[in-house]
């Protein structure tokens, strides 16, 4: 398959205190987990949609900055298809630490010839970790410019001109689209867990609650230390 990958570290991070690009999981930074696991997939090219000014040079990727600002993640998405010159665009968020290759691999499989697949849980579509056709750049910047910014509208749109599928998520694959806002979020990953200490704790998210019931209560006793760059 052909495609080049995004990811998106473009927010604020306002909820967790600290750069969340930074944070470290079993001794690695979460952008450097999720640009290993795009590459092992195989993507032709790989893009960082970040805040200007933050320094991600030592990564060996392109950095993208937004032409919209302060519109969310469609901002970033909107500059990846842009710069993209693959068929395929896959697009994942830099706070989805349980990520797996295996799911990755799933839901490119799940691509149309001319579509791109988009995760489903419970009727919502989850595009923070899809596959967007080259084709939807067009929709983002139409979205955009009328300051329609929800990501999941964006999607939704996609999925109206048929450059979208659904890719429904079985129970077993809910955990991998948990994703880290505040640290309250900050979960142990499976047996090892990262004993950790964390200053404050958020109330559980709904995702969160959501999963809990299939999978048991998720640990939040980690600390987060993000790791900087010169």
């Amino acid at each position: 398959m052909n495609f080049s990958a995004l990811i998106l570290a473009g927010g604020k991070s306002s909820r967790m205190g600290c750069d969340k690009a930074w944070l470290d999981v079993d001794g690695q930074p979460l952008i450097e987990r999720q640009l290993a696991l795009v590459r092992e997939l195989g993507a032709a090219e790989v893009f960082i949609s970040a805040q200007p000014g933050t320094d991600y040079s030592a990564l060996g990727c392109p950095v993208l900055a937004d032409e919209f600002p302060n519109a969310g993640p469609l901002a970033g998405i909107e500059r990846g298809l842009a710069a993209s010159h693959s068929p395929l665009l896959l697009v994942l968020a830099v706070d989805l630490p349980r990520m797996k290759i295996g799911f990755l691999r799933k839901l490119g499989a799940a691509c149309g010839a001319m579509e791109g697949a988009v995760p489903e849980i419970g009727g919502q579509l989850e595009p923070l970790a899809a596959f967007l056709p080259k084709e939807t750049h067009a929709l983002a910047v139409q979205q955009l410019q009328v300051g329609r910014n929800a990501v999941h509208a964006f999607a939704a749109v996609c999925e109206a001109r048929g450059l979208l599928q659904r890719y429904p998520v079985i129970p077993a694959d809910l955990p991998l689209l948990l994703n880290w806002n505040a640290p309250g979020d900050f979960p142990a990953d499976g047996p090892r867990g990262e004993q950790a200490r964390i200053s404050r704790v958020g109330a559980k998210t709904e995702c969160q609650s959501a999963i809990e019931a299939l999978v048991g209560p998720i640990p939040i006793t980690c600390v987060h230390m993000p790791r900087r760059r010169s």
